[in-house]
Formats: C-alpha cells, structure tokens, sequence
C-alpha cells in the first residue's frame, strides 16, 4: 500500500513528541544502560525541545500515513540544524523510524524513496545520516538503498559514549 507523507507543524507536536519518543525506546531501549537511557529519553524528547526542533525553518518532520494512520516519520535537516557537515549542498536524514507493527512491510522503502524525492527537489547533491554502528539491520537496509560509510561520529545516551556511522547517498545518481 502506498503511503502518504505530510509536513508536520506545531499542531502535531503532542503526537509527534509521542511517536519519537515511543519509537526510539523500542529501537534502543533493550542496549542502553536504563539510567542513562532514562536521562536522554527526557531531554531528547521533552516537549520543548520538540517545538523548538519544528519551528526551526532548517528543519522538517514527516509523518507517513497509511490511511489515516501514522506508521512512522522522518526528520530532515539543512544548513546550520545538520549535526555535522552543515553543507549547503547537504541534507541530512536525521531520524527515520516506522512503528513496530508496520516493520517489515516494505514501508521503510518507501520512506527513503520519498526522502531522497524531497532532497534532489531541494537542489542537494548528499542526503547523509548518522546510524549506530551495533544497528547491523539498519546499516544493511541503508547499504541496500546506495548509502555507503564515509566516516563516524560519537552519540552519547547519557554518560555512554558509542559510535555512529556515517553514510551518504549521492543524489547525483538518481
């Protein structure tokens, strides 16, 4: 089935707190020590920051709809909001992530089909992202789709500091 994808705004802020929130801890939460964990999870997600994220015109949230259901959504940053190249001919793909009950149906693909869309119509030439070096799914779900490593990056979950790959799809070859 083919999803739908919107823009999200202020008016989704509760909702979208929620999913990144839910969706992150399902990811991760199982890895992660649950005192530090504990602590990210309140600041990464806090509702604030959340809002500060979507009023910042250099970055974007999407939630995905299958009817009229959320399965997942994407984040996407440019210029200074990058995490790390912060290139004006970059785009970054800071989250991804699809509800636990909608993985596997093949609408991570088409989350990504529609990202690069956005990003070559937004006159990038790398769509980039960070990933956990231990999320070996992931990397070879990204590997599968043209990304490949080009560097790594620390991300810490409170006092743990780990590694996260990164990887570049080069819009040119769309």
């Amino acid at each position: 089935m083919e999803l739908k994808f919107k823009l999200c705004t202020l008016s989704n802020l509760h909702q979208l707190r929620l999913i990144s929130e839910q969706t992150f801890v399902t990811a991760f939460e199982k890895d992660n020590d649950p005192i530090d964990f504990k602590k990210y999870i309140e600041q990464a997600f806090a509702s604030l920051k959340i809002k500060n994220e979507l009023l910042n015109p250099e970055s974007e949230f999407y939630f995905a709809y299958k009817n009229d259901e959320v399965v997942g959504y994407f984040k996407l940053n440019v210029g200074e909001a990058q995490s790390e190249l912060k290139y004006e001919y970059s785009i970054e793909l800071e989250r991804i992530y699809v509800l636990e009950r909608y993985q596997g149906m093949g609408y991570g693909e088409q989350f990504l089909q529609h990202i690069k869309y956005i990003a070559k119509n937004s006159s990038k030439d790398i769509l980039w992202l960070g990933v956990w070096q231990k999320n070996k799914r992931a990397i070879r779900f990204y590997e599968r789709h043209g990304f490949y490593k080009f560097d790594t990056h620390p991300y810490f979950i409170g006092s743990d500091k780990q590694t996260d790959w990164l990887m570049r799809f080069n819009l040119s070859t769309l």
